[in-house]
This record gives C-alpha cells, structure tokens and sequence, in this order.
C-alpha cells in the first residue's frame, strides 16, 4: 500500500444532493418539501414556541408572581468581612469606595452593612444601608456609621 493508490472506504465519500434540479434527480417538483402548507413556501421561518397551531405552552401555562418596580438591591456585606477588610488594609473608616477596590461590590451597586461576624475593634463605616444589629455591633465596637 502506497500514497498513491489510498482510497476513502466504500460509502464514505458521497456527492451533495441537488435538490430541485429536475425529474432526473429523483428530487426535482416538490424539492423535498412536500405539497403546500407553510413550511413548503420559500421565506417560511417558524416562530419561537410555535406548536404547530396547538396553544402553545407558555400560554397554556398561568402567569403568577409579582415584580415590584421600586424594589432596591442590595449588595450584602457582613461585619466579618469589614473586620478582615480593616485588619489586612489597617483601616480605621471603610467607605463604599474602599470595598469597592477591595472587590467584594462592583461599581453601581448600593452596600447594606449586615450583623454576621463580629467586630473587635472601632470602624467608622460608610454604606447605603445598616441593618439594626448592625448597626448595634458596630456602635458597641466603639466605631461609628454614616449612611450616604
């Protein structure tokens, strides 16, 4: 066996089919589209979820739930992660611009302040939000807060 005498295995390399060529194709008249209806017009293009005529599911399905417009997110930052903010940087006031650079918020996001952790040592903190216990454990701490 040599380069020049290599052949692709039998049935493996087959020719495009000409569809709509004429009767001598065996693929001419309808094209392989059948007789009339939609799908055998050219330009046809199914819609999403279309189910062939029947109600379709996202209609057969109820709405439900309610999306309340003025809602405000929240990023939420715990006390723990103030205390290793304060104590890896040795800062004595965190702003939102501090967590901000530290990554824990992305840049257009409101910061709630929450109680989960403790402080050991006086924070002035900086943010959208305070949570009353928060509020509360940073007071005690001997920090202070500030919302913006």
């Amino acid at each position: 066996m040599e380069l020049s005498n290599l052949r692709p295995a039998v049935g493996s390399v087959t020719r495009k089919t000409r569809i709509g060529r004429g009767p001598g194709s065996g693929k001419g008249g309808t094209s392989t589209r059948g007789h009339k209806g939609a799908k055998s017009r050219s330009g046809y293009s199914r819609k999403i979820g279309f189910e062939g005529g029947q109600m379709p599911l996202q209609r057969r399905l109820p709405k439900f739930g309610f999306k309340n417009i003025n809602r405000v997110e929240y990023k939420a930052v715990n006390l723990s992660d103030l205390e290793a903010l304060a104590t890896a940087k040795n800062l004595d006031k965190i702003t939102v611009e501090d967590l901000r650079n530290a990554g824990v918020t992305r840049k257009n996001q409101l910061v709630k302040i929450l109680a989960n952790g403790a402080l050991t040592r006086a924070i002035a903190v900086e943010a959208n939000a305070f949570s009353q216990a928060a509020e509360k454990a940073i007071v005690d701490a001997g920090g202070s807060i500030s919302k913006i």
